[in-house]
């Protein structure tokens, strides 16, 4: 079945057709690991590791890289600030490697808890400082950099279609709103490599035709998407704030230094919001890490369920009370996916036509929402055997990641009042008073448990 992609560059919904049969190059802008990821920030790995399941889905072999960025993103995300690296030594009191390792430990902690597939490899900025230093001569002597006296610059007057990827028009800009003008030709230009300032001693700097300093931020990755992908490769993933500056300045320097194309497919996952539709960030609150959720009570897989719900390019609006319907949804397919492990219904049914469904799903450009209604609509069908329907939707979770297969039953404590409630409730069922038996269930729905009946007797759980 035909896989559709939403290309950014594009903005076009197109088929997916990689550069070699079978094989797919996937690039994931990473982390800059100088602090804890907050769930705004996972939301694009649970994005990326969606697409990458969705492409194994379809058997395709997958080289996925994710960059870490350990040096060089600057507190404006341009070309002025302090590195955040360096800036968060200076506060903690460690070195720059204490602090990218804790970080970056931290980071891995929580793709595990939400059960995202680690990549083929994770790229290090600071392991690749001689390939951006190659990268940068190379641009140098396509007449593509000028200098000024705080480091190389790319001219991006000399890049015809500079900025496509974001419908970007540079005469529109104004001086200084986008980025400071200093000593730059043209208010899109940006830094390949930065020099060290005399008068600041920094942990990270190493020496370059240029001088001492460091690598700027954006020639990172496309210096170590290149090395382990190509030249040209298939898919490059990134958060939506990256389309206007990030993404561009790959493209312009990549583009630039070999002469070819850089990447065929760019997708962008859209922001986590909050009520009001506005992106989530410290200073409107609600900014979570996944610990900090899990101590509201919150599993890593409600989180990663409730980001299913939305497609990928939707505003995803967050509250606590939409996470709480995510969980009692998932706590729902959870009951129903345990008991029919425990209870073998008959049915000669055949799932063909949901896995049909399902992969139709997945293929339309990651469309999640669908894919959920289409595992529910399984589990709900009596026509197929319990051993089917267990078979299929842990099938479906290659795709999904939910953990289906680790879902077994739990033993649920039920508190002594809740108990006599399920015992007035079977005494009126088996004298036929269904409609106090109604009542019952809904007091103890009430009280935070759900009660189904089986052959075998009532079976309780936590709502």
């Amino acid at each position: 079945m035909t896989l559709k992609l939403h290309n950014t560059l594009t903005r076009k919904k197109e088929t997916f057709k990689p550069l070699r049969p079978g094989q797919v190059g996937l690039y994931t802008c990473g982390p800059t690991v100088y602090w804890f990821q907050h769930i705004g920030n996972l939301r694009a790995y649970i994005f990326a590791d969606t697409l990458r399941r969705t492409l194994d889905y379809n058997g395709l072999k997958v080289n996925h890289i994710i960059n870490v960025t350990d040096v060089g993103h600057l507190t404006s995300d341009a070309d002025h600030g302090e590195d955040k690296v360096e800036a968060a030594a200076k506060k903690e009191g460690k070195t720059a490697a204490e602090i990218t390792k804790f970080y970056y430990d931290q980071f891995i902690i929580d793709l595990k808890k939400l059960n995202i597939l680690p990549p083929k490899k994770w790229t290090w900025a600071t392991k690749y400082i001689k390939e951006q230093i190659e990268l940068v001569k190379t641009l140098e002597k396509k007449g593509y950099t000028y200098q000024t006296s705080d480091g190389i610059y790319y001219d991006t007057d000399k890049k015809k279609d500079y900025g496509a990827i974001a419908l970007l028009k540079k005469e529109g800009l104004q001086a200084g709103k986008r980025i400071d003008m200093g000593e730059k030709k043209n208010k899109t230009d940006f830094a390949l490599w930065k020099f060290s300032n005399p008068d600041e001693q920094r942990q990270q700097e190493w020496p370059s035709p240029w001088g001492v300093g460091f690598p700027g931020w954006h020639i990172e990755c496309s210096a170590m998407s290149m090395k382990e992908l190509g030249e040209t490769f298939d898919i490059h993933t990134g958060g939506e704030d990256h389309i206007h500056v990030h993404h561009p300045n790959e493209i312009a320097q990549a583009e630039a230094a070999t002469g070819k194309k850089f990447v065929n497919y760019w997708l962008h996952n859209s922001f986590l919001t909050n009520q009001q539709g506005e992106k989530v960030s410290k200073s409107k609150g609600g900014l979570y890490t996944l610990s900090e959720l899990e101590d509201q009570g919150y599993a890593p897989e409600d989180y990663r369920y409730f980001n299913l719900l939305t497609n990928y390019r939707k505003p995803l609006q967050f509250s606590l009370e939409n996470l709480d319907a995510a969980q009692t949804a998932l706590n729902k397919l959870k009951r129903k996916i345990t008991n029919l492990r425990q209870e073998d219904f008959p049915g000669k049914a055949e799932a063909k036509s949901y896995e049909t469904k399902f992969l139709k799903a997945v293929n339309d450009d990651l469309n999640t929402p669908l894919a959920i209604e289409v595992l529910n609509s399984l589990v709900e069908d009596q026509s197929l055997s319990s051993a089917t329907r267990i078979k299929t939707a842990e099938q479906f979770d290659e795709a999904l990641g939910l953990g289906i297969a680790d879902w077994k039953p739990t033993k649920t404590e039920i508190p002594p009042e809740v108990q006599d409630l399920i015992d007035q409730r079977e005494l009126a069922r088996k004298s036929k008073d269904f409609a106090q038996a109604d009542i019952l269930r809904c007091l103890i729905k009430e009280r935070g448990f759900v009660v189904e009946d089986s052959e075998q007797g009532p079976k309780v759980e936590k709502a």
